[in-house]
């Protein structure tokens, strides 16, 4: 609750208890934000009281109105007038009030981080999972949302007061891994990223592609012999020779465990430059291969208690039928495991490692499924935690042509988007950015890399995370409309009219209330100013709605519409050339506010702002 909403609520109580004698509790307050084709900042419903006070709702309203205006209350006065329609009752808030909102919102650095750590830091800890990639393929467009949503929920959530642990899970073995290696044996002459001057996800990425065209070859000729499709991709050889490195990896083979390793090793310093320059990082990072024995051995606990069953080919499943779900493979025939293993094993060690009070998977609905089946498989093998896991279910990333599919080399390459973002940043700002005085290439270049990055962000990011979503780079990087370069350039114009200000030697930014005094003995706010302060004042209540959605869309649409707010403003009414000083301290107060909440809530998207642009 604002600290506009306790104040009226405590009114309303006064008011309401003197008036009818009516002791009301929080939820009889009603208080909301009021229409735009009526008068006013706040309205209050007054259907709870009409009962009570035997009178017709708009008589109530009426009576609310006039005790909250007409002198009735000594301090904290912020009603100056109200009109009644029917049932509503709507406010508005002095300016007095907004000037001193104004105040404290400058004066707090931290604005809008609701709850801070403390040296004795007792604030309840939440895991968020994101990315988890394979090491069999580089990171692509479906990853960079998966990483995006992941690396921004953990921000919003820690500006709502929790402590947050950042984890990935890699998927470091498994057959598709086994794939991949395969192929390099078979194909790739001694391939290494040194001698093709691939980074190393890529390269590998290449032979999980050619494991896929070579198979389908194989399966082909075995169709063209007259055997049916699905035996076929069984008996397919490089198939075969698959599943058998799987099986002598699980077995400790040291020749496969070696080629492993050293594949292994390209992938991750390719992961790693991907996520420097997409901005993101981890606090712990688990490995499927360190976490699978630790799953195999709860899954051996849970069939001997008789939570599961084997199969006469010795495969052990799960049977979920009485909780409205299916049958689950635990482990195959062979005594391999499987996903399901391995995210048992993953949430056992997770717990052992912290004391988590929430867990939160970013992963996309394809795998609701998954989930639904993890949380019952936790609590039959006695985890508390079990119940209590968030499977935050993201929409995929659609291709004008459709879906992307790995195997296939149809990806968006994330770093092939990030660097077309890139250049394509440098080239629509190069006029802008060549007005600049003094520029150099490199901050020409940092200039572009932070638009570049920020435009595919924000179009990821503002859309639902729950909604499946059409990615488009050029519409993303358009310095007009709902996108980040919009805002970024807001910030960049607000900073611009700062740094005039300091040069002409105007006094420090901060509203006074001989400022506040003066601007309302001459005219009071503007409609403009008002709309500023108001939407400032907002922005706790955003960030509190953004974590308890789960959202970054919410704060996408907050900053869009403050930096709309604010050009509306500075399009009518000048801010240095204001001659009365009073206005304009004010208004360069109010401009650098606008600033502050900008960089702040970019932040929590993990947006820069250029200074310049």
């Amino acid at each position: 609750m604002s600290k506009l909403e306790n104040i009226l609520s405590q009114q309303v109580k006064s008011a309401v208890k003197e008036l009818y004698g009516i002791e009301a509790d929080d939820k009889m307050i009603q208080l909301q934000k009021t229409r735009p084709e009526f008068e006013g900042n706040v309205t209050l419903v007054v259907f709870p009281f009409v009962k009570a006070a035997r009178k017709a709702p708009a008589q109530v309203a009426t009576e609310i109105g006039d005790w909250l205006v007409n002198d009735k209350i000594v301090n904290d006065k912020i009603v100056n007038k109200f009109n009644a329609v029917q049932g509503f009752l709507n406010l508005s808030i002095a300016d007095s009030f907004w000037l001193g909102q104004l105040e404290a919102i400058a004066a707090d650095e931290n604005y809008g981080q609701l709850q801070r750590p403390t040296t004795n830091d007792q604030r309840p800890l939440m895991m968020v999972e994101y990315s988890s990639p394979n090491t069999n393929k580089p990171l692509h467009l479906g990853h960079v949302r998966n990483n995006l949503l992941g690396w921004s929920i953990a921000k919003i959530q820690e500006a709502n007061g929790w402590k947050v642990v950042k984890t990935n899970i890699v998927n470091d073995r498994g057959i598709h891994i086994c794939k991949s290696m395969l192929a390099w044996l078979k194909f790739g002459n001694g391939e290494t990223p040194e001698s093709s001057g691939k980074k190393g996800d890529h390269l590998i990425g290449d032979y999980y592609v050619r494991f896929d065209k070579e198979y389908r070859k194989q399966v082909a000729e075995l169709m063209a012999n007259g055997m049916n499709e699905e035996t076929a991709k069984k008996e397919a050889p490089l198939m075969k020779e698959a599943q058998a490195m799987l099986l002598k990896w699980e077995q400790g083979d040291k020749q496969v465990r070696d080629l492993w390793a050293k594949m292994n090793s390209w992938v991750y310093a390719g992961f790693d430059e991907t996520y420097r320059k997409m901005g993101v990082s981890f606090d712990k990072i688990y490995y499927e291969s360190n976490t699978y024995l630790e799953g195999k051995s709860e899954v051996e606990k849970g069939l001997a208690a008789g939570q599961f069953y084997r199969r006469e080919d010795g495969s052990v499943w799960a049977d979920l039928t009485k909780d409205g779900l299916d049958e689950k493979l635990l482990l195959r025939s062979d005594g391999t495991s499987v996903y399901m293993t391995q995210d048992i094993g993953t949430a056992k060690l997770r717990y052992q490692d912290y004391p988590i009070d929430k867990m939160v998977y970013v992963v996309g609905n394809e795998q609701e499924y998954h989930f639904k089946v993890l949380s019952i498989l936790l609590d039959r093998l006695g985890f508390p935690f079990g119940k209590e896991l968030v499977h935050f279910s993201y929409g995929m990333v659609e291709l004008p042509n459709g879906k992307m599919k790995s195997r296939e080399g149809t990806v968006v390459d994330a770093d092939d988007l990030m660097e077309q973002m890139f250049a394509d940043a440098r080239e629509i700002s190069k006029d802008k950015v060549n007005t600049l005085p003094d520029i150099t290439d490199e901050e020409a270049n940092e200039i572009a890399r932070k638009v570049g990055l920020g435009a595919l962000k924000y179009f990821i990011l503002k859309v639902d995370p729950r909604k499946n979503m059409l990615f488009n780079p050029e519409e993303s990087i358009d310095f007009n409309g709902n996108t980040g370069p919009f805002i970024q350039y807001t910030y960049a114009r607000i900073q611009s009219v700062l740094r005039k200000a300091s040069l002409s030697g105007e006094a420090g930014l901060t509203v006074q209330r001989s400022d506040s005094v003066a601007v309302q003995q001459q005219s009071g706010l503007n409609s403009k100013e008002l709309a500023l302060i108001q939407r400032l004042a907002d922005y706790p209540s955003v960030v509190r709605q953004a974590g308890d959605d789960f959202s970054p869309a919410v704060i996408c649409n907050y900053a869009y519409a403050l930096a709309c707010d604010f050009n509306s403003f500075y399009h009518d009414y000048s801010i240095l050339n204001e001659p009365d000083e009073a206005v304009r301290a004010l208004r360069l107060t109010l401009a650098a506010t606008v600033a502050k909440t900008i960089r702040h809530a970019m932040d929590l998207l993990g947006i820069e702002v250029p200074d310049r642009m």
